[in-house]
């Protein structure tokens, strides 16, 4: 019988800013128009590689995370801190990097305009923070 391991506090925190950054990805990243009477466009996260970097980053977080679950009851080398910080540094990168691509088209990322972008910075910044609460963390064993 495969013994039941609990989830560390960094991977607690990797699991919720995955979880928020893939539903910030899935929210629109900018809206332009919608005012006296012009239709609104909406920039998604998909509409531009940066996006779906952050988004796979965010998705790449949740298999890491389940990856000593599915495999046989011992630690598996690649559940480590650096791994968590690589996946991390995608997902700020792709978030980040989205803003120069279609900064001539926006005129500013205001929350009110932009709210899906600011949902997946956060929980990109989480997944910062969990790599480093993770880096930290006492080598797993059984």
């Amino acid at each position: 019988m495969m013994e039941s391991r609990a989830l560390g506090g960094g991977r607690r925190l990797a699991l919720a800013g995955a979880i928020v950054l893939i539903v910030g990805c899935l929210m629109p990243w900018y809206t332009v128009g919608g005012d006296g009477g012009l239709p609104a466009e909406s920039y998604m996260a998909f509409r531009y590689p940066q996006g779906v970097l952050a988004f796979l980053a965010g998705l790449a977080t949740l298999a890491l995370i389940a990856l000593p679950y599915a495999m046989r009851p011992r630690p598996v080398a690649i559940d480590r801190g650096l791994s968590f910080g690589i996946l991390a540094a995608l997902a700020i990168g792709g978030v980040l990097l989205w803003v120069p691509a279609v900064a001539d088209n926006l005129g500013g990322l205001l929350p009110n305009r932009a709210f899906g972008f600011w949902i997946a910075a956060a929980g990109a910044i989480m997944l910062a923070r969990a790599a480093f609460d993770i880096s930290r963390e006492p080598p797993r064993r059984l």
